[in-house]
């Protein structure tokens, strides 16, 4: 760190020089940095929707992976024996994964920040869509629907 009225400009501990200076906490790097890169190759080895998933311990050639949900854990059981040959591939050793469902980990919810807006051909189209559905029960809540988002666009 920056002592003012000194020389040297370092401004910041990188957290592996945090750890290593502290005896204790020196003996948790390894294990951290192995649990670090296996996340990594996880990651890597899986398809983007399952970027909420972790690693949570990986201890006698046995892996075991938190999903934030059941629905998530049963499409990541698909991918287990894809995720197993291409870990062995990077040379980690692993004989069983189990997955874990945490669901208190948060996702972080979809905010929609742009409306869209419809030209006014667009508009004027949902509109005599609107008057052109038969009028029936099975289409009220379509048809309502179709002439409130015209209405809420004009």
């Amino acid at each position: 760190m920056h002592i003012y009225g000194t020389k040297t400009r370092r401004t910041s501990i990188v957290a592996t020089d945090f750890l290593k200076r502290n005896d204790k906490i020196a003996a948790l790097l390894p294990t951290a940095m192995r649990m670090a890169t296996l996340q990594s190759d996880c990651a890597k080895a899986l398809p983007p929707m399952f970027v909420n998933c972790d690693v949570l311990s990986f201890e006698d050639a046995r892996l075991v992976l938190a999903t934030p949900s059941s629905a998530v854990a049963a499409k990541l059981k698909q991918q287990l024996p894809k995720l197993q040959g291409a870990l062995q591939k990077r040379g980690w050793h692993i004989d069983e994964i189990k997955l874990k469902v945490q669901v208190t980990r948060s996702i972080a919810p979809v905010v929609h920040t742009h409306q869209l807006i419809l030209p006014g051909t667009a508009l004027s189209a949902f509109e005599a869509l609107g008057d052109a559905l038969p009028k029936t029960a099975a289409n009220a809540t379509l048809i309502a629907a179709v002439k409130a988002m015209a209405a809420r666009q004009r």
